[in-house]
């Protein structure tokens, strides 16, 4: 008999709908793992098992099988505040916070139906693109515990990926959910500026930060990212989005057909090219080989990608990214409790003049318009996930802020953009590296383009006929 983590979110899903399983058992079970697991993997940043069986046994009882994850296990990234249940957004200044009331992605996931098992762990306010902070244990890549998760959504990553969630919501301002996803050999979704209302990205600085699903397979992304855009289970004509143009979903149909043919784009360079001596591994190489040969195989029109430097990217983007943590509610004394790099970007936001955020700000919309002309020719243009292999734990300098952010940059530099740009992007993995690491590709989409998007990568699933591989922490 197949064990309930081994099943994928969406067969998990049908055996709930049949009742061939119950909310409860596969609580149970999740949690067992959880307990097992998170020493090692160092995934969770708060456990609330009480919590989530009581909460399973109100699903059970009181809400209605057509909640689109009616009992689905899944965690909550410690960015997101649960009532009653501590956040500490990843920081030491926050220890003893617990919040009176929940914010509206944990309401969303609730009203779809979700059991929320605790707190995915996530670096210091989720500033980092890795996860190996002062408040907890670093968290560890399950395909090898010496290498990190990357972050910002790193906790629920290291989860999906170790069999001790079937999948989990993040969020993503610079590439924190695909970062993650990529590096723990996942399918992560960064969506459209404005698609999923609980985390539309457009109250964020720049428009950057929006919330997404990390899963193990294409379908199950699609999942997810469903109950997070129509949590209450409404008919599609009641679904919506904020702003994104294009098909408002349900999306896991598109998944599941995998149908069309597509011109994409290929493009090897990136805006930080002339701020930073970026270089792609060969691993990374030979993931976006195996891509485009696979797309090529299947009929799409594939075109490589003149380069579009701009130069004046990485200026602007360091604004923003220490503007944004200047808002960190820290002050006076309590400014000790936070880590190196967090202090270094909270001194230079607060000190960064208005004149020079407002420039940024006009540059980056600029940017957003030049980024969807470049791409408009194409249905979808594919990139490297990550630029080099998952790097070790304790590789980045958690004292130099600026050797600290390149470091960030050379690892990531095909990911901020697209946040930039608002478009969707979905990371797919598709070989492993000689030691048995997982690599990936990236797809962006054009704005609303979610749907081809998520054919494209079904397709792409199909072809390279990734085994059901487990990591060593599984």
């Amino acid at each position: 008999m197949t064990a309930l983590h081994e099943h994928t979110a969406l067969e998990l899903h049908q055996l709930l709908q049949r009742g061939e399983t119950s909310p409860v058992e596969v609580a149970r079970h999740f949690l067992e793992r959880i307990e097992r697991l998170d020493p090692l993997v160092g995934a969770f940043a708060t456990v609330t098992a009480e919590a989530a069986l009581l909460r399973a046994r109100q699903v059970e009882e009181s809400v209605p099988r057509t909640a689109p994850l009616w009992g689905l296990p899944l965690a909550d990234k410690d960015l997101h505040l649960r009532a009653g249940v501590p956040a500490r957004f990843g920081s030491r200044a926050f220890t003893d916070f617990v919040p009176d009331d929940s914010d509206e992605l944990v309401q969303t996931v609730d009203a779809a139906g979700a059991v929320s098992l605790g707190k995915s762990a996530t670096p210091e306010f989720g500033l980092p693109s890795y996860t190996e902070g002062l408040a907890g244990p670093p968290t560890r890549n399950p395909w090898d515990l010496r290498l990190g998760a990357g972050g910002s959504s790193g906790g629920a990553a290291a989860a999906v990926a170790s069999g001790m969630l079937p999948f989990a919501p993040g969020s993503d301002g610079g590439g924190s959910i695909r970062i993650p996803a990529a590096a723990c050999g996942l399918v992560g979704v960064k969506p459209s500026r404005g698609r999923v209302p609980a985390g539309s990205g457009l109250a964020s600085l720049a428009g950057l930060g929006v919330a997404g699903p990390l899963a193990r397979t294409v379908a199950d992304a699609a999942l997810l990212l469903d109950g997070l855009i129509a949590p209450a289970g409404y008919p599609a004509a009641h679904r919506f989005s904020l702003r994104a143009p294009g098909d408002d979903g349900p999306f896991l149909g598109a998944a599941i057909r995998g149908e069309g043919r597509f011109q994409v784009g290929i493009m090897t360079d990136s805006p930080w090219d002339e701020a930073y001596e970026i270089g792609i591994a060969p691993e990374a190489h030979d993931a976006l080989e195996v891509a485009i040969a696979a797309l090529d195989a299947l009929g799409h029109g594939i075109e490589a990608m003149a380069p579009a430097p701009e130069p004046d990217y990485a200026a602007a983007f360091r604004t923003i990214w220490q503007a944004g943590a200047a808002t960190i509610p820290v002050d006076g004394e309590a400014e000790a409790m936070l880590e190196p790099l967090t202090r270094w970007l909270l001194e230079r936001g607060r000190a960064v003049p208005a004149r020079r955020l407002a420039e940024s700000l006009a540059w980056l919309s600029g940017f957003e318009e030049r980024v969807i002309r470049r791409f408009a020719g194409f249905d979808a243009v594919l990139t490297p996930a990550l630029a080099l292999t998952p790097r070790p734990i304790g590789w980045y300098d958690q004292h130099d802020g600026e050797r600290n952010f390149a470091q960030q940059v050379q690892y990531t530099p095909f990911t901020s953009f697209v946040n930039v740009a608002g478009l969707p992007a979905i990371t797919v993995p598709v070989v492993e590296t000689a030691s048995g690491l997982p690599m990936g590709v990236q797809l962006i989409g054009r704005p609303g383009g979610e749907a081809t998007l998520f054919a494209l990568a079904a397709q792409l699933e199909r072809r390279v006929r990734r085994a059901r591989r487990h990591p060593a922490a599984w």
